[in-house]
């Protein structure tokens, strides 16, 4: 299983970005699909989480800004972002969970810089 993750760049404070996320390969029971984030010297943070019936989550530093969603028949996850801060200047990773055994795939991650 291989995802792929596209639409970083450089982004001027308050403005917004899409990033997309395709997944490739033989997935039998996905959980959910969620976009993570890190800066250098930090954890990997929980940005944004979808399950396979829709229901979102989202992290407290993100909540109102970003919107994800999936198009099941794409295999594909989106993340919206708007009202971009210069404290959003991470690497964005794309996540797979699936199910039976439990294991997690990730994306190689896109860089999204937001200059102030």
């Amino acid at each position: 299983v291989q995802l792929q993750a596209s639409g970083g760049g450089l982004v001027q404070s308050g403005g917004s970005a899409n990033l997309s996320c395709v997944y490739s390969g033989t997935v039998f029971k996905i959980n959910t699909m969620a976009w993570y984030r890190q800066t250098p010297g930090n954890e990997r943070e929980l940005i944004a989480g979808i399950s396979l019936s829709g229901r979102t989550t989202y992290g407290n530093s993100v909540k109102g800004r970003f919107t994800i969603s999936r198009d099941n028949a794409k295999d594909t996850v989106y993340l919206q972002m708007s009202s971009l801060k210069p404290e959003d200047t991470a690497n964005y990773y794309c996540n797979l969970a699936v199910l039976g055994p439990d294991y997690d795939y990730w994306g190689k991650g896109t860089l999204v810089t937001v200059s102030s």
